[in-house]
């Protein structure tokens, strides 16, 4: 904390940090955000939860450069990651400026992705927010999230208005971080709550948390799917130690796809990512391009 700052009481899993308001002060802080009054001589502004302020002040503060591009969020229990890498090289094939953002690294050049070093799925609100604001600053018309469940339990975007939402699938809970399935669930769907007024959501039919999922989502959706009816599906032609080939159906456009990286899981993927494409206004053609670029993921088997 510096002279002149404003100090963010977050209360965490890591500590309650209106226990350091008194230190804030006394390094020079000018105002405190806060859950509850303290006794003290600056400004404080009193919110229900710091964090989700703390989200909104930081993308204000960077400029909210998500006004100016359009963001894809990410979550889901498996497939964020190479889900993302495929949205970007689908929005790269269409002649999009691309930055993204994962568990293997970030670009925000507008080029290939190259993992320096091991990072988590989302960064925290400032570094975000930062981040955000120097793709845009680079000439990124388009921004991919993979947004971890962390990120969401602890609304790191909040303040970051999403064009399009995508949930993988939902698995079995990590009942040691989130307390039961149910909180699971809710904490990947705030994702949604992200999404600007004319923004898409994308789900997996194939998903049983689908339909809860559709019940209280007020934005249009798209789902994709292999075995249950979906707006975008999938139809396993043939599968090799090597390569796969399957076949994708969107409305009345039926193509082929074949792509090193094999499983069912992949098909999910690509068809998340085809559903992502479509929303931006590429053509099938175009996105398959993308899809097959994508020959392997790095540091995955």
């Amino acid at each position: 904390c510096q002279p002149g700052d404003l100090f963010v009481a977050l209360d965490t899993a890591d500590g309650d940090g209106h226990e350091e308001i008194g230190q804030a002060i006394a390094r020079g802080a000018a105002a405190v955000l806060t859950e509850r009054l303290v006794p003290v001589d600056v400004p404080q502004c009193v919110v229900r939860d710091t964090r989700i302020a703390h989200g909104r002040v930081c993308q204000i503060l960077a400029g909210q450069p998500a006004q100016y591009m359009h963001v894809t969020g990410v979550t889901g229990t498996y497939g964020k990651t190479v889900t993302s890498l495929l949205i970007a090289s689908v929005l790269e094939s269409g002649e999009r400026q691309v930055g993204v953002i994962s568990s293997l690294g970030r670009s925000s050049t507008c080029g290939r992705q190259i993992a320096l070093q091991r990072l988590t799925a989302t960064p925290s609100a400032p570094e975000l927010a930062r981040w955000l604001a120097t793709a845009c600053e680079q000439g990124c018309s388009h921004a991919v999230l993979e947004t971890s469940g962390d990120a969401l339990a602890n609304h790191i975007i909040n303040g970051l208005g999403l064009d399009v939402a995508v949930i993988t699938n939902i698995g079995r809970a990590p009942i040691d971080l989130y307390g039961s399935a149910l909180n699971y669930r809710q904490v990947k769907a705030r994702i949604l709550e992200q999404l600007k007024p004319d923004g898409f959501a994308v789900l997996n039919s194939d998903d049983p948390h689908c339909p809860s999922f559709l019940s209280h989502l007020e934005n249009p959706c798209i789902t994709i799917g292999i075995r249950n009816p979906a707006e975008i599906t999938a139809q396993i032609v043939e599968r090799h130690r090597s390569e796969q080939t399957f076949l994708i159906e969107a409305g009345d456009e039926t193509i082929p796809v074949r792509t090193r990286v094999i499983g069912d899981q992949h098909v999910y993927n690509c068809l998340l990512a085809t559903a992502v494409g479509l929303v931006s206004g590429i053509d099938l053609t175009t996105i398959v391009r993308g899809l097959e670029r994508v020959e392997a993921v790095p540091g995955r088997l």
